[in-house]
């Protein structure tokens, strides 16, 4: 693991060579109570992209796997995480780099798209569709859940679902639960229509948490939706129809 410095926070990530060759740089962006291992180690994403001749850069968002965890609400607002996409990207001299985002990492990669364009060669938003602009994907109650005394006190599938999840990550709570509360940023459909970026939206079809992708999808000028079948908002992720749509994607992007 290496690290660099945003917004006075230290964080964590990791850089790996293509297999062969230089490889277009991909920046990969973990979703909520995950981590760069989680999301994208675990589910082969590094291996498939550095096998495809990619460089895979993948960090831990603030708040989560090794990086620092403030617990401020306002210190997670969406704007604020996608600049420190941004920091990463300007600490390894890249100068723009394809961007590929899961759940919250699809809205960081948004925000990103959107206020650093120049930087975004392509935007890749999975396990996020049109609750980017009509949602904020997980519900308000997850941060109580990340409250909780224990998650035998929980009730609600959702709520001990995401608890589980935390404790099998060694997650900081606190941290987890300001995440939610400051995170829960959407955008205007007039603000998703100036992401011009090439963008494939990636969601599965059994997903309630996302949205749908071809009505997000829609609203850009060069974008299109992606269906991941049979598959929900956790397994959709790591899928081998979201890999091939993915790199089919990429090999066709200017």
């Amino acid at each position: 693991m290496h690290s660099f410095v945003s917004g006075g926070l230290r964080l964590a990530f990791i850089d790996i060579a293509p297999a062969q060759g230089a490889g277009d740089p991909v920046l990969l962006v973990h979703g909520f109570a995950s981590n760069h291992a989680v999301n994208w180690v675990n589910t082969l994403w590094t291996k498939t992209l550095t096998g495809a001749g990619y460089r895979v850069i993948a960090l831990d968002n603030r708040g989560h796997g090794g990086s620092d965890k403030p617990h401020d609400p306002a210190a997670y607002e969406s704007a604020i995480m996608a600049e420190d996409a941004r920091a990463l990207l300007d600490h390894l001299g890249i100068e723009r780099a394809d961007v590929m985002g899961y759940s919250m990492g699809a809205r960081i990669t948004a925000h990103l798209a959107l206020q650093h364009p120049a930087r975004v060669r392509s935007a890749l938003l999975g396990g996020l569709g049109i609750h980017l602009v009509e949602g904020v994907g997980l519900p308000l109650g997850i941060a109580d859940a990340m409250e909780a005394p224990s998650l035998d006190t929980l009730t609600d599938p959702m709520q001990r679902m995401f608890r589980a999840f935390a404790e099998q990550t060694r997650s900081d709570l606190k941290a987890l639960a300001a995440c939610i509360r400051g995170s829960r940023q959407v955008l205007s459909r007039e603000e998703v229509g100036r992401i011009a970026v090439p963008t494939l939206v990636s969601v599965g079809t059994r997903d309630p948490i996302a949205g749908s992708p071809h009505d997000l999808a829609a609203l850009m000028p060069d974008a299109r939706a992606l269906d991941i079948p049979d598959r929900d908002h956790n397994l959709a992720v790591g899928d081998r129809a979201h890999k091939a749509g993915v790199l089919a994607f990429l090999s066709e992007r200017p």
